[in-house]
């Protein structure tokens, strides 16, 4: 029964049953792949389509549009064009300042125009110790305390109380006492071995307290020549700041502010040092703008020896990178002036 309706159907349309044998035998031998879609076709509804109802002829210029944008290549003007079309032109405006470039707002120059350079000479075997000048003016120790970054604040709390806990209040005080003189017994014995060798050994014989930092500074001293200045105190005569130098003298040719320092744990990196090279570029600026030398410095060295004698680090600051400091120095200089 359904077989012949199925033939009534198709003989009632004569011209679909036409095409569906012309079809296949014309292009591709598939008839019965047509004939099960034929069938398909007129077992169900047509579905309407949609896009029929629509103007063809009122869109047909978008049409073209799309369907030709899409086939052709981008330039770098095309695209620049739909960027301003779409999100208008680039906003013009300044880079942000990289933090670390603030300007000073006194650049006084770390080298002093007005001062002659005389030739570094060895006429003179003595050193110079000018007696630290006791004014208003507030010491470059001082001015690096009251300006430290909260960070440098809380680790160096945090340092103190740790210490605190370890060895309670009495000896965390007796500890700081300690490093205290050993530094100063340090520096002491280096004065000494500068101004007589003799006395030097006597001293580092009698002194085991600093033996091993004097053992640990053996090899930078072998680079050391020339000594302008021992434990002598220095102030700038334009900014109004004064300190006491360690050392002026030759390291490697060149004339250096060097500053000692003694250290429980290596400091192989300048980094490690924290404000030393602050404090080194401030005394190079004083010296420069202080009238009792007649010479300039343009160069920094800074020597970390250990208590047990290991190779101490000596961290060379060439002029370049004294400037640099010379300038975050002029930078914690005015904060302090603002805070006072």
């Amino acid at each position: 029964l359904v077989g012949m309706q199925f033939l009534q159907i198709l003989s009632r349309k004569l011209g679909s049953l036409e095409m569906l044998f012309q079809i296949p035998f014309c292009q591709k031998q598939f008839p019965y792949t047509c004939l099960s879609t034929s069938a398909s076709v007129y077992s169900k509804k047509k579905k309407g389509n949609s896009y029929e109802q629509v103007d063809q002829e009122k869109y047909k210029n978008l049409v073209h549009s799309v369907t030709s944008y899409k086939t052709s290549a981008q330039t770098p003007e095309t695209i620049l064009e739909e960027d301003n079309l779409l999100y208008g032109p680039p906003a013009k405006h300044r880079p942000p300042v990289k933090a670390g470039t603030k300007t000073p707002r006194n650049l006084v120059p770390l080298i002093n125009p007005s001062k002659r350079i005389l030739p570094v000479s060895s006429d003179s075997n003595v050193p110079m110790k000018i007696g630290l000048q006791r004014t208003k003016m507030p010491s470059v120790t001082r001015i690096l305390q009251q300006t430290l970054s909260p960070q440098q604040v809380f680790f160096l709390e945090r340092w103190k109380q740790k210490m605190i806990e370890e060895l309670g209040k009495e000896g965390f005080d007796e500890y700081t006492r300690n490093l205290f003189l050993q530094g100063e017994l340090f520096h002491s014995a280096l004065e000494s071995i500068f101004l007589s060798e003799e006395m030097a050994a006597r001293d580092q014989g009698e002194d085991d307290a600093v033996a091993g930092y004097l053992s640990s500074v053996e090899h930078v001293l072998e680079d050391i020549s020339e000594v302008k200045a021992l434990e002598s105190g220095v102030h700038h005569e334009t900014l109004h700041y004064l300190g006491l130098v360690d050392c002026v003298a030759k390291y490697r040719g060149q004339l250096c502010v060097i500053d000692w320092k003694t250290s429980e744990k290596p400091k192989p990196f300048l980094q490690n040092t924290y404000d030393n090279p602050l404090q080194v570029a401030a005394y190079i600026g004083a010296i420069n703008h202080d009238a009792n030398y007649d010479f300039q410095v343009r160069c920094g060295l800074i020597v970390v020896a250990y208590k047990n004698g290991s190779p101490a680090h000596p961290h060379f600051m060439d002029p370049d990178l004294c400037s640099q400091y010379w300038n975050k120095w002029l930078l914690r200089l005015e904060e302090y002036v603002d805070k006072n």
